[in-house]
């Protein structure tokens, strides 16, 4: 079903898991599949400004749309390649990390991509907050930063190894994990990087902005949710026969953080 299905609650995984914030109480929850030949290894997926759902359609080498009754459309184009993260631009239309190069596609199906020396198999992607969108350059183990013209900047530092999550922080910068290094990263728009350590995390995958006010993220290796402050305050969250190798993670509608649990 993790191939061929698209998981219509909270996100493209084998089971989901909800971790309340402040002891609120996880609500009931009904899971509905959509199984398609077609899909094969969803690997992101974001609300598109037509009220659809847009996905990468990894295997596939195309862009998946599906709106909310359960019709499905694919785009396909010979430049996707393997794409995996997606999100919503600040121009309407959706950009996708694709094989060595940032893609963009408008509601009506047109697809640019944008290449460069520096990228190197991107893997997350998420609006800044200046307008531009970033993105983690995993196999670059740098960060880069693309504006919607299609210009393209990748900053580097020591200690970014294969970063792979990213989202906007609260405070105004990019936080992302170093997969590689197991550590937080933050990095300003102007390029200043800093770099968080603690001894709970181990593979450090998805990354999402709380309720709170802090950073929250899955520790793929260590089996543990993580949860780190604008000031580099770290707390881990263990869940024994719950949290079973998580992935990505998002602050849902209900001001708990729900996860992906790809072992579970």
């Amino acid at each position: 079903m993790f191939r061929r299905a698209l998981m219509a609650v909270a996100g493209l995984g084998i089971a989901v898991g909800v971790l309340a914030v402040g002891g609120a109480a996880a609500p009931t929850v009904s899971i509905t599949s959509y199984g398609l030949t077609e899909v094969t290894w969803p690997a992101g997926t974001t609300t598109g400004p037509d009220g659809a759902l847009w996905f990468t359609n990894n295997w596939g080498d195309s862009i998946g749309r599906i709106t909310t009754e359960g019709a499905v459309s694919f785009f396909k184009d010979g430049s996707i390649v393997s794409p995996r993260g997606i999100t919503a631009g600040p121009d309407g239309a959706l950009w996708f990390t694709n094989g060595s190069s940032i893609g963009r596609i408008t509601t009506g199906g047109a697809v640019t991509t944008y290449a460069n020396g520096a990228v190197n198999s991107p893997t997350q992607i998420t609006p800044g907050p200046d307008g531009a969108l970033w993105f983690t350059n995993s196999g670059g183990n740098s960060i880069g930063r693309i504006t919607t013209a299609g210009v393209v900047t990748t900053y580097t530092d020591a200690s970014i190894r294969h970063p792979w999550g990213i989202t906007q922080g609260p405070d105004g910068a990019l936080w992302f994990t170093n997969y590689g290094g197991n550590t937080i990263g933050r990095i300003t728009t102007a390029g200043v990087v800093t770099s968080f350590a603690d001894p709970s995390m181990s593979n450090p995958q998805g990354i999402a902005a709380g309720p709170d006010g802090a950073l929250w993220f899955t520790n793929w290796t260590s089996i543990r949710i993580g949860r780190i402050t604008t000031g580099g305050v770290v707390t881990s969250f263990a869940g024994p026969g719950i949290v079973e190798y998580p992935d990505s993670i998002v602050a849902g509608p209900d001001g708990a953080l729900w996860f992906a649990n790809q072992a579970g």
